[in-house]
């Protein structure tokens, strides 16, 4: 019985402690999980303040789905993903995440010290409806794309500083959706014109990162940047193909910028660089459009090295510097570039007939605003300086020139100028300015030719530098120079693929230039392979002609002179110099 009444008593304590302990463990799990949502972001920020003994101040992440975000591809989460984004940066900063799915969003604001993370199946996809985007209030508008013509972004950010917009996931604007079917007809969001949403638009921000991200379908620019400094952009595929002036990087006066291993394929400029850019790095980068990649306008741009980039299907010249009165473009290096299938491939233009513009640069402004002149005085000002562009290198460069065709995939039809079929590499001044110390080296062109006897003939270039190719033909098939001063071309080698009877190279009214390993494809039915018009101070060194020509050099106007050919093989030139319109045997001295 005592044994019964012990093994009874002990089954009884053993049921009251496992009681107890099973209770005691259904508090924990309790005060765990509460202790737990006490930490997670969304509650933090709805009791205003960190859990007690929470050290993840500035490093938290802040998952949208938990601010009520669907990423259903229909629910419009605008809110939801602000409200992280708020969180966020009033916790000092840390990642707000978009996981897998669709999330539809208006325009969100980006803030500082926020990193906005992407999962690789996450996508913030624009609102078709152009009610969802409201306008940056804080960005200025002045009209001049030079300046700024445009504040609605689906992300912008204004004076933000130290933040991260990164992938792999996607960002896409459904650009179609602004597109107008015909002209005068509203497109299907209701919002078009320069009220369509960039991907991507910051103001006086600093110390920005957009890496490992698909930016595709804007709207208008992908990716738009006005006066900020800092800015890294690594690793970003840009598909922008939608609309009409869609442009891939488009910066205003934006300095310390590093742009490496991206891929833009786009319909307009895919790298342009407004106003005052200074500092600026481009490398290992792809580019295609139907319009320029290096697009420079106003402002004083310097300091800019581009280097080991692939540029393909390009029908609006690659390299396009437009430099009005006011402006100046100094010390920019074009290095190891792969050009196929495109068209110009560089044009550089100075003066003439370009808007009158302020300097855009963060100084300049504070200047322009403690002058005691009136506003249209300083504006006046600048614009009767003349325009310099000086000091432009261009080495290392392989390109095919083609007759542009329709971009694959572009819902509309583009169409193409004259000039734009048959171009070259162009550099004019018209009027005032400076455009002196341009070189070239090691350069291999290969121009679809096809230039007539009526082309050739070309005398009186339109003295505009607006989009010079609009103009009609230019007289050359590779370089076509007027009023440039210092210009160097060493191991430049020009050819063609179909019968060409323009000059490939015409110096009109150039001084100080100096050729050296020149070779180039002429035609026995041309006038000559090169022409020198009113030009002064030229060396001609190891030059050649490639294949048969009726005359190597023609010399025109009388003003020409101190001119020198030393050296090379000429032996395919029927004759080797020729003169015309005043121009006289003394001009040149012939050494071979």
């Amino acid at each position: 019985m005592t044994d019964s009444s012990n093994r009874s008593l002990s089954r009884r304590k053993w049921l009251r402690l496992a009681a107890a302990t099973s209770l005691a463990s259904g508090f924990l799990a309790k005060a765990k999980t509460a202790l737990a949502e006490s930490k997670s972001p969304a509650a933090a920020a709805s009791q205003g303040s960190r859990a007690p003994g929470d050290n993840s101040l500035g490093a938290r992440t802040y998952n949208v789905r938990d601010f009520g975000a669907k990423g259903d591809g229909k629910t419009l989460d605008t809110t939801a993903v602000q409200a992280a984004i708020d969180a966020c940066t009033k916790d000092n900063g840390g990642t707000v995440l978009v996981p897998a799915g669709t999330f539809v969003i208006g325009t969100i604001e980006m803030k500082s010290n926020v990193t906005l993370h992407i999962a690789a199946q996450g996508k913030l996809l624009g609102s078709d409806d152009g009610k969802h985007y409201r306008a940056a209030e804080a960005i200025p508008l002045s009209g001049d794309a030079t300046l700024n013509d445009g504040n609605v972004g689906l992300i912008f950010a204004v004076k933000a500083e130290n933040f991260t917009i990164e992938g792999p996931g996607a960002i896409d604007g459904q650009g179609a959706q602004f597109r107008s079917p015909t002209r005068g007809v509203p497109p299907p969001s209701g919002r078009g014109g320069n009220q369509r949403p960039y991907h991507l638009l910051f103001h006086q921000c600093r110390n920005v990162t957009v890496r490992d991200i698909f930016l595709t379908q804007s709207a208008y620019h992908s990716i738009r940047i006005i006066q900020s400094s800092y800015l890294k952009l690594d690793g970003i595929h840009i598909y922008n193909r939608a609309n009409h002036n869609a442009d891939g990087f488009h910066f205003i006066s934006a300095q310390h910028v590093h742009i490496s291993n991206c891929t833009v394929e786009c319909q307009d400029d895919a790298c342009a660089l407004f106003g005052s850019c200074k500092f600026v790095t481009v490398t290992n980068c792809s580019f295609s459009t139907r319009w320029s990649v290096f697009r420079f306008g106003g402002g004083e741009a310097e300091n800019i090295a581009v280097s080991n980039c692939l540029i393909y299907e390009t029908y609006g010249c690659p390299i396009k510097l437009r430099c009005g009165p006011g402006s100046r473009f100094e010390n920019m290096s074009f290095t190891n570039l792969v050009m196929n299938k495109v068209t110009g491939p560089i044009s550089i233009s100075v003066g003439g007939n370009e808007r009158r513009q302020l300097p855009t640069d963060g100084q300049s402004n504070q200047q322009s605003t403690q002058s005691n002149a009136p506003a249209a005085q300083v504006e006046e000002s600048h614009a009767r300086r003349p325009g310099i562009v000086r000091n432009i290198s261009f080495s290392g460069i392989r390109a095919t020139v083609t007759v542009p065709v329709q971009l694959a995939e572009v819902p509309f039809e583009s169409r193409y100028n004259p000039g734009e079929i048959k171009s070259c590499i162009a550099l004019n001044r018209a009027g005032d300015g400076v455009l002196e110390n341009i070189s070239f080296n090691d350069v291999q062109v290969t121009f679809p030719g096809g230039g007539t006897a009526e082309d050739a003939a070309v005398r009186d270039v339109p003295t505009v530098t607006g989009e010079y190719y609009q103009t009609g033909v230019l007289p050359a098939y590779a370089i076509y120079a007027r009023h440039a001063r210092g210009l160097t071309l060493s191991n430049v080698r020009f050819e063609v693929s179909a019968p060409e009877l323009r000059p490939a190279l015409v110096f009109d009214r150039v001084e100080d230039a100096a050729v050296n390993g020149f070779g180039a494809q002429g035609n026995p039915q041309a006038e000559s392979l090169l022409r020198l018009i009113d030009t002064r101070d030229v060396l001609f060194s190891a030059a050649r002609a490639l294949t048969p020509s009726a005359v190597f050099l023609q010399v025109e106007g009388a003003s020409s002179r101190g001119i020198t050919i030393d050296g090379g093989d000429l032996s395919k030139a029927a004759k080797p110099v020729s003169f015309k319109a005043g121009a006289t045997q003394a001009s040149v001295k012939l050494r071979t």
